[in-house]
Order: C-alpha cells, then sequence, then structure tokens
C-alpha cells in the first residue's frame, strides 16, 4: 500500500508535534508504573499457566488431554505477552528486572529466546513496515509488497499467488517456527560471530533446554507417545495460531513507508499501526496490542494505560490532521488479507 494514499500534507513544528503528545501523556500520569496491576497480571496469568500443567500430569493418558492442550495454548500465548511487556520495561524501569521477568517467560515457560525477540522486535519497532528495516515484512513464507511478489519462484510464487487464503493455516506453523528461531539466534554464527546480539546467551540456551526437557518429559511420563505427540501439536498449532491473530491486525495492510518518505517519529509510528476496537475483554485477549498506535508512541507504557491513553492521542491526530486507523477485529482481518491478495495480484494477472 503505497504510505502517499493516506498521508497529509505536514504541518506546521512537525518536530515538536510528539514532544507535545508526550507532555500530555505525562501529564496524565500514564507513563507512571503500575506495580499492583502488574503483580495481580502476573499471578493470575502465571498461576493459569501452573494450574493447566497440573491438570495435565494429574489427567494422565485420557484422549481429554487434547481439549486441555488447547486450553493450555491460550495460558501460553498470555505467558508470552508477559514477557512482551517486560522486553518493553512497562512492569520495570530497570533493565535487571525486566530481562529477569523476559527470560523465564519467554525461555523457561514459553521455549522462545527473549534475547532474540527483543532484538527482533525493537528493529521493528524503529521502523514499522518499513520493507528494507523491519523484519517482520521481509520477505519469506508470506511476501508483502508486489516487489517482493515478483522475486518469489517454484512454490514460492505459487504460493503467493494464494497467500491470503493460506494466511490462518500457516499461523498453525508459527509456534514451530518460533522455536526454531530461537534456538538458530542462539548458536547461529556467521564469519566468527553470533547473528544475533544476545547479552545472556548461556541462560537463554540453559533456560531453552530445561524448557524442551521439562515440556517433553512431562508428556511422555503421564500419557502414551501417541496421545503426548497429539498433545504436542494441538498446542504448538493453536499457540502459534493465538500469536499470529494477536499480531496480524497491527500493521498489515497498513501502509509501507520507503527510504524517500520523510516522516517524523508521531507518523512514521502513527501511520503504520493499526488499533482494535473492543471490550476490556479484547483488551486481556490480544494483551493490549490492540492499542497499537499508543503502544507504538509510548513502548513502555503500561499495558493497563493503553486504554486511557487512546483518547487523548486520537483527539491529538485529530488536530494534527493525521489519519488514524481504528476498527474492528473482523474488519481488522479482513484488511491484512485483502492485503495479501492485492500484492499477488500481479503473479495472477
Amino acid at each position: 500500500m503505497a504510505l502517499g494514499a493516506v498521508a497529509e500534507p505536514p504541518v506546521r513544528r512537525r518536530g515538536s508535534d510528539y514532544a507535545q503528545l508526550s507532555r500530555r501523556i505525562t501529564q496524565a500520569g500514564l507513563l507512571e508504573r503500575r506495580p499492583g496491576w502488574y503483580v495481580t497480571r502476573i499471578t493470575l496469568t502465571l498461576g493459569a499457566f501452573v494450574a493447566g500443567w497440573i491438570a495435565v500430569f494429574l489427567l494422565g493418558d485420557s484422549w481429554w488431554q487434547l481439549p486441555l492442550a488447547a486450553l493450555l495454548a491460550v495460558a501460553t500465548t498470555q505467558v508470552a505477552f508477559l514477557g512482551h511487556d517486560a522486553g518493553h520495561r512497562q512492569m520495570f524501569r530497570r533493565r535487571g528486572p525486566s530481562e529477569l521477568i523476559g527470560l523465564l517467560a519467554g525461555n523457561l515457560a514459553v521455549g522462545l529466546s527473549y534475547g532474540w525477540w527483543v532484538d527482533k522486535h525493537n528493529r521493528h519497532h524503529a521502523n514499522p513496515n518499513h520493507e528494507d528495516e523491519d523484519p517482520d515484512v521481509g520477505a519469506g513464507a508470506l511476501v508483502w509488497t508486489h516487489e517482493q511478489a515478483l522475486e518469489t519462484r517454484g512454490f514460492g510464487r505459487w504460493l503467493a499467488q494464494r497467500q491470503a487464503y493460506f494466511f490462518f493455516p500457516m499461523l498453525l506453523l508459527e509456534g514451530l517456527s518460533l522455536h526454531v528461531a530461537s534456538i538458530r539466534a542462539i548458536v547461529g554464527r556467521e564469519d566468527g560471530r553470533y547473528t544475533v546480539p544476545m547479552r545472556h546467551r548461556a541462560v537463554e540456551a540453559a533456560l531453552l533446554v530445561a524448557h524442551t526437557v521439562g515440556y517433553v518429559a512431562l508428556l511422555l511420563a503421564v500419557m502414551s507417545p501417541v496421545k503426548a505427540l497429539l498433545f504436542a501439536v494441538v498446542h504448538q498449532a493453536l499457540w502459534g495460531l493465538y500469536m499470529g491473530c494477536a499480531f496480524a491486525p497491527n500493521h498489515k495492510g497498513m501502509p509501507m513507508p520507503t527510504a524517500e518518505d520523510d516522516l517524523d517519529f508521531l507518523r512514521k509510528q502513527v501511520l503504520t499501526s493499526r488499533n482494535v476496537r473492543g471490550s476490556r475483554l479484547v483488551d486481556t485477549t490480544l494483551g493490549g496490542l490492540n492499542y497499537q498506535i499508543e503502544h507504538h508512541l509510548f513502548p513502555n507504557m503500561p499495558r493497563a494505560n493503553l486504554r486511557r491513553a487512546q483518547p487523548i492521542v486520537r483527539a491529538y491526530c485529530v488536530e494534527q490532521g493525521i489519519p488514524y486507523a481504528e476498527t474492528g477485529l473482523i474488519e481488522s482481518y479482513r484488511q491484512a488479507l485483502g492485503h495479501l491478495h492485492e500484492v499477488g495480484q500481479p503473479l495472477r494477472g
């Protein structure tokens, strides 16, 4: 999608626009930490996660383990959301406690490298939806621009023509992809150097091993190999689907700036992001990522404050003449799928 199709002409005092908004947010107290809220959230989330695994142990060799695997996929995603918040230092200002929560939630509980994710996610935040700078829109199994589509060959080209139809089924493999990427990030080297910078590589490796060994050992200890395999397939597939469904509405189908676009920080973040309307249930289900515009403008804002920040940010964007994208959840998926389908159009033609 071309950026020029939606961007308004720049207003005066452009460089100060974000500073003015930041002052309003700060004066409203929305950057203050919410320790009580996070203590409650962590207790409830980890409580549900641990209770789920205790239920797996107590249930034993039963086919009822498969519905339980689906419930645990939800709990696992909620734990991953805690790792996301820790990575942005929404819980604590200091790096140490944030990294501790991130490592425990990511590497040990979920099996996802915290250091790899922070590196990748920070690059996304710095240049969202930028084809050359944002790793989330680089060419891969899916393509996000006409140029990427035209560069595909063989099966990749066949898939690019139909990628909108395969998007949700492909998310069932996202969990496996995240695990593989985490391992590659820890051990991958090029020209004698690790390819991904990581502060606690040995600790991350040990926690990932502990996660994998514990996961496999528990399943095989309480159920037959066939049931254990099916449990893992259901759990990992639905976890990947949930994660993908939580992140897909945020930027897919929004403008993709290029090196020629001269955007300040405020416009770069707002124009490339999409909010999802909904109740507090939607807030919980999507881990606060439904306030994607506010989150990108203030990444370290505690999740619980995003709902209160939204009307301030939306009103300010109206003042500045900046388009503010907000839609329902189903419509957000329709727009994302529509973009994927449109990208493949040159190949179908």
